[in-house]
């Protein structure tokens, strides 16, 4: 008898996903071979670059069949340890079909160990955006005291921990997002030094403004607010390209205006970013924002949308900008 609920790519989406990407299935729950254990979902996250994902063609994530399971971070508890090294109730995160309940090797799982902090913390701000804000900050984009630094996107999960920590080592950080909102959970609760918020402001001038030109990009989207903030890049100018949530939906991805030639001007460096290649040293961001976030220095916020059938919601709400934080869906409760 089906006891579990699994989501399947339904189709390819051409352009922007619908409903009708999603299929949710009644599944039997799995038995886990030796070696794995079997668990059950209590948070799944939903990421912006999972659209690639949805793609046929090459991309830096391998893209998800037709038909089969769709896969993200998840928070999970314990079932059955079936003889790993975990124990049953243990709560645990990895790479899990988006399910009630999965079967995943032990090797793929590892222990979460939020201390006093929720345990979706392990998704967002101590998880992999978390992550991904520490290394491209200090590794990539290098803000240094009085720099200006902008980060576009920046009231979702990475864009929120990068313009905390640009402050904390001396930047003043400008955060661009799409509503006032957002705009005062920036500057007034997480100390970013000014916002624009680019549906209503004219990005290029408000940063002609507000700023000396731009040292430091910490990109998470691309498209015009990017082209706008290249026209103020200064001589030695640092940029971080994490994300490009403005162009994933477009089946011809756009031109757009030749912005190459200003690099020659500027001498600036462009680098590219992918968490993974820090893999090695996850255990170092980790704890280092644990500390912060324990300390009050760095602040954050998740939306959390309640039930697994409601994930494509959350999903297809990241290109409204719906979310504020880290958007998580709650599959389960706890049984501690």
């Amino acid at each position: 008898m089906a006891d579990n609920r699994r989501y399947h790519l339904a189709k390819r989406p051409e352009g922007t996903p619908d409903e009708d990407t999603f299929d949710l299935r009644e599944v039997e729950r799995p038995d886990p071979d030796p070696g794995q254990a079997l668990v059950r979902l209590l948070y799944l996250s939903v990421d912006p670059y999972m659209r690639d994902r949805m793609r046929a063609g090459e991309s830096y994530a391998q893209p998800w069949e037709v038909g089969g399971p769709l896969y993200g971070g998840a928070v999970a508890e314990v079932v059955d340890s079936n003889g790993t090294k975990f124990s049953e109730g243990q709560t645990v995160v990895g790479n899990l079909p988006w399910a009630e309940y999965a079967a995943a090797a032990a090797s793929e799982l590892t222990s979460v160990d939020t201390d006093e902090l929720p345990v979706s913390t392990a998704l967002g701000v101590l998880g992999m955006p978390g992550r991904t804000a520490y290394f491209g900050v200090r590794e990539v984009v290098e803000p240094r005291a009085d720099d200006w630094m902008v980060v576009s996107g920046a009231a979702g999960a990475v864009g929120s921990v990068a313009g905390q920590l640009g402050e904390l080592q001396g930047a003043n950080v400008v955060g661009v997002a799409g509503s006032d909102e957002k705009i005062d959970w920036l500057t007034e609760e997480l100390g970013f030094s000014a916002g624009i918020n680019y549906k209503e402001e004219d990005v290029r001038e408000r940063l002609g403004e507000l700023t000396d030109g731009v040292d430091a990009y910490y990109d998470n989207v691309g498209g015009p607010v990017t082209d706008a903030t290249f026209s103020h890049l200064n001589v030695d100018a640092r940029v971080g390209i994490c994300g490009q949530i403005a162009l994933y939906n477009e089946e011809e991805r756009p031109t757009g205006p030749r912005k190459l030639g200003k690099l020659i001007e500027t001498r600036a460096r462009v680098e590219g970013l992918l968490v993974g290649d820090f893999a090695p040293r996850f255990r170092e961001a980790t704890e280092h924002l644990g500390e912060l976030v324990g300390s009050g220095k760095i602040g954050y916020r998740e939306t959390v949308t309640e039930g697994l059938e409601n994930a494509p919601d959350a999903f297809l709400g990241l290109f409204e900008g719906e979310n504020v934080g880290k958007q998580v869906v709650n599959v389960g409760d706890s049984s501690r």
